[in-house]
């Protein structure tokens, strides 16, 4: 996921997506690659599970896929957890180190 994330227009694509679904041709209006460009980013946000897509009449309509959008938040909340986690433990040892260093200039 993170790799598909990587590519500006699959951003881009993602972010249209959030505000409502939409065919290919529509997604390729509001953007400045080519029809069957967004077709191919399209392709691979489908692979990684970030989109998912349902035939209405003759088109094909794309929409975020909410358990891959799940699991790419549940990730970020893993790094920002582990971040935190990380600097509390910086924090106290610091402190320790700093009590430990007053008591034996005492």
């Amino acid at each position: 996921m993170w790799d598909a994330m990587g590519d500006h227009t699959r951003r881009a694509i993602l972010e249209l997506l959030a505000v409502r679904p939409c065919p290919v041709g529509e997604l390729a209006e509001q953007l400045p690659v080519s029809r069957p460009a967004v077709s191919q980013h399209l392709k691979v946000l489908k692979e990684t599970g970030l989109v998912s897509d349902e035939t209405v009449g003759t088109r094909r309509v794309y929409r975020l896929n909410p358990a891959g959008v799940q699991a790419l938040r549940d990730q970020l909340d893993m790094f920002w957890n582990r971040a935190l986690a990380n600097y509390e433990t910086a924090v106290r040892d610091d402190a320790e180190a700093r009590n430990n260093s007053e008591m034996e200039e005492k």
